[in-house]
């Protein structure tokens, strides 16, 4: 990712007034997560309501792979000469990452502005940080043009602070169990909580479920009168020689890692379309080879990855849940060789379902902690909670330190982790 234009474009005093409203916003209420709308209605309302002001929004739901499909979408519409906002979180490294405007990261001097703006209608009002973020997003989006804007859900759907948007379509992504103690603990409730995205008459693309999950996303469209477009019914995707074949349509490979990047990359142009984005073969086609999200199955090349004896290959993935862990397991069988890995959580995570899926794949299992890791969950609990099979990093370097011949590395169990890994693998 390239931070120099949010860097340079307002300087160090924007960023000091970035931070100081960050901090600010966080004591303006108890909770960092209380999943309702009417805080932000009052605020967006000061606000002139912007999010009535957006272009056609493609609003994206799910548990695992919605920032991947957002990355495909904003490719391929980029690769068509379209001009889209995107917003997602958490961000990795700079906070900047998580708002894009016309295709350019927003810039400190655009943040703070916005930042400022909220800050001065909300009056100290209470609102969570997300809700505030959030309505800066949409009063940027507002205020410079585009032709389209990607808004990834935060968390949940039916009560999350971007469901106040009118999208032109949707999308939900696999679902799994994850943040359970908000969205409750069975996958028939968390599917009501993504399914409330659906808006009447609004088309929402969604790629394959479990049957008890896509029954409550079928009934939820249907009592919408919401076009379902499902995968293996009204849409079609599946590997081919050399890429992949979407609705009979060959296509390149996706340059995102991993056989379930097909499916997102599917959901991606298959929402574009529903939208009314009659995207040309080879845009489609430049958007799968040209997107980049970062810390989803990404190689190292940095400073960390020279750490690693000659011939070693680092990897960096962002799975946190029992869903993303599945899916790494599925990539860790199908590469050639041992598989080392280096894996940190968060407090609120399922560890033990996470270590259960992933270590009877790996050659050895270094459980981590970095210092500047939000929340992060003691050595000594991953640890234990593996069953004695991890061991001790204590941290990424200390992990790296103890690989002495060559291997392929994979760190992940955190999006938190892989910011501090990405920070490091640029520092040195």
């Amino acid at each position: 990712m390239n931070h120099d234009k949010a860097r340079g474009a307002g300087g160090a005093a924007a960023r000091q007034n970035i931070s100081s409203a960050l901090a600010r916003l966080h004591e303006l209420y108890p909770k960092l997560i209380d999943l309702s709308l009417e805080r932000l209605i009052r605020l967006l309302a000061a606000l002139d309501n912007p999010h009535h002001r957006l272009p056609p929004v493609l609003h994206v739901a799910g548990t695992n792979g919605k920032g991947s499909v957002c990355a495909f979408a904003r490719a391929a519409a980029e690769a068509a000469g379209l001009r889209a906002h995107v917003y997602t979180s958490p961000h990795l490294v700079r906070f900047n990452e998580r708002i894009c405007l016309a295709g350019e990261l927003v810039s400190d001097a655009q943040l703070a502005e916005a930042l400022d703006a909220v800050e001065a209608v909300n009056a100290g009002n209470q609102i969570t940080v997300f809700e505030a973020i959030t309505a800066a997003a949409f009063w940027l989006f507002a205020r410079v043009p585009a032709d389209l804007a990607i808004i990834e859900v935060g968390l949940g759907g039916r009560l999350d602070a971007t469901n106040l948007v009118r999208p032109a379509a949707c999308a939900i992504t696999a679902i799994s169990l994850d943040h359970q103690e908000f969205l409750g603990g069975a996958l028939d409730i968390i599917a009501r909580e993504k399914a409330g995205i659906i808006k009447p008459g609004i088309p929402v693309v969604v790629g394959r479920q479990p049957p008890d999950v896509l029954a409550v996303i079928a009934a939820e469209a249907a009592a919408q009168h919401a076009p379902l477009l499902r995968r293996d019914h009204e849409w079609k995707v599946e590997p081919a020689l050399g890429g992949m074949v979407l609705d009979g349509v060959a296509l390149p490979p996706p340059a995102l890692a991993g056989a379930h990047q097909m499916e997102n990359a599917g959901i991606a142009l298959t929402v574009l379309r529903a939208a009314g984005f009659a995207l040309p073969h080879a845009a489609m086609a430049q958007g799968l080879t040209q997107a980049k999200w970062p810390a989803r199955l990404q190689r190292l090349s940095g400073a960390l990855a020279a750490r690693l004896p000659q011939g070693a290959e680092l990897w960096l993935d962002g799975a946190h849940n029992p869903g993303g862990a599945e899916v790494l397991a599925a990539q860790l069988r199908a590469w050639d060789g041992p598989t080392i890995l280096i894996i940190g959580m968060k407090q609120s995570k399922d560890v033990g379902e996470v270590l259960r899926i992933l270590t009877p794949r790996a050659a050895m299992v270094y459980a981590v902690a970095e210092p500047g890791q939000h929340l992060a969950l003691p050595v000594v609990d991953i640890v234990a909670a593996s069953g004695g099979i991890a061991v001790p990093g204590p941290d990424i370097r200390g992990a790296l330190a103890q690989i002495t011949t060559p291997a392929r590395v994979l760190i992940c169990g955190s999006l938190y982790l892989a910011g501090e890994v990405l920070k490091l693998d640029e520092a040195g």
